[in-house]
């Protein structure tokens, strides 16, 4: 597929009440990144920040926000500072994963996040992690977790090889009913693909360009301070360890969806199509083609959950008019997405169909156009325009 013309770094927020396994599972990521470079902002309640410390024996350096929750202790302008940061050219970034305190808000989190002013950033998803051998303890001291599964974009449903297989349907079960849409990921020891989250990078994965972000890089080539707060450690391959490796049986838990058609898409038809997506459809990502209601581009395609956005790019000479996507999900019907994809397919309309009347066209762009950011120079204006914050009110 042929990128967009500016990078966006996915933001990707990893939220879970205390002992449920985030930094296992950010461990778990940073292990196997596939030469993917990830930037880290860990946000602890405490003084003695624990998951800062056990993280930065695996990442090159973590950026903590220290004492205090980030949705209540640090401001969106804040938080747009570390961001900065990290989204430099220099720092080389593919992804950026804000593990929060297990006793932040995830609603805040994101809303903060949608209302960053920062234009080279692109909301990632919520991913709620959840112990299933304590999640009725859980829920009991912290009745708000229904509220947070509820705006959650995946749920990890982890620590499954704790509870007999009877227990975990059950609970796989009554954690889908409460986020709803949300895909429903079983894990042992916080192991998910990290494709679920991100994609892996397109460079090879040699030497200084494979290596994990380190203090340096975020200093190499700008001339400023250091944030107070950032700590030096040595960096890691990222290989290795317990929980290392990809192996196979980490797709188990989830399917993957790959569609392309050489005939356009009816704007309106893909419109009720994303509209009306099953639960555990997590990720939907790639470029569509709608023919005459914009022959002069192509729709880069970013779906998170209920966040959708898209970026109209113009086509290169010689390229291909292709719609290609690829879905990603939990408990989904592959065979009924793809059926819903190609009943997307424009119809060819006959001399003097009503269909062919400009006006029309355009009408039926509309439903696209609100996801589309208001000004679509990256480097002048925000990724989340207020369309886009609309779409994800209730997130």
């Amino acid at each position: 597929m042929t990128p967009s013309r500016t990078q966006q770094i996915p933001v990707v927020v990893l939220a879970g009440f205390l002992g449920s396994g985030k930094t296992t599972l950010l461990n778990h990521l940073l292990r196997n990144r596939a030469g993917t470079r990830i930037g880290v902002v860990v946000n602890d309640f405490g003084a003695i920040e624990i998951d800062a410390m056990t993280v930065s024996g695996q990442v090159g350096s973590t950026v903590s926000l220290g004492n205090g929750c980030l949705c209540c202790a640090v401001d969106a302008s804040e938080l747009d500072t570390f961001l900065e940061t990290l989204t430099r050219p220099s720092a080389r970034l593919d992804v950026i994963v804000i593990e929060a305190s297990g006793l932040a808000e995830p609603q805040e989190l994101v809303r903060m996040l949608l209302a960053s002013d920062n234009p080279h950033i692109l909301y990632g998803g919520l991913v709620e992690v959840v112990d299933a051998a304590e999640f009725e303890a859980t829920r009991q001291r912290h009745p708000e977790l229904d509220r947070h599964l509820a705006v959650a974009d995946l749920v990890v449903l982890n620590k499954t090889d704790r509870v007999g297989e009877e227990e975990r349907d059950r609970l796989r079960a009554t954690v889908a009913e409460l986020s709803g849409p949300a895909a429903v990921i079983p894990a042992v020891h916080g192991r998910i693909d990290p494709e679920l989250l991100f994609d892996p990078a397109l460079r090879p994965d040699d030497g200084e360009m494979a290596g994990q972000l380190s203090f340096e890089d975020l200093l190499r080539g700008d001339d400023h301070d250091a944030h107070e707060g950032c700590d030096d450690h040595e960096g890691c391959d990222g290989h290795g360890g317990p929980g290392g490796g990809r192996g196979s049986h980490l797709h188990a838990a989830y399917e993957s969806v790959e569609f392309t058609s050489d005939v356009p898409l009816d704007p309106r038809r893909f419109m009720a199509f994303l509209d009306s997506r099953p639960e555990g459809l997590y990720r939907i990502k790639g470029f569509v083609d709608f023919g005459a209601g914009d022959r002069d581009n192509t729709y880069a395609l970013h779906a998170v959950g209920r966040f959708l956005r898209f970026v109209p790019r113009p086509w290169a000479r010689g390229e291909r008019r292709l719609t290609q996507l690829v879905m990603i999900g939990a408990g989904t019907d592959a065979e009924a997405l793809s059926r819903g994809l190609a009943a997307c397919r424009a119809e060819e309309p006959a001399p003097g169909d009503p269909a062919e009347d400009p006006a029309v066209i355009e009408r039926a762009m509309w439903g696209v156009l609100r996801y589309v950011p208001q000004n679509e120079d990256a480097d002048e204006a925000p990724e989340v325009p207020g369309e886009q914050r609309e779409a994800t009110a209730e997130v």
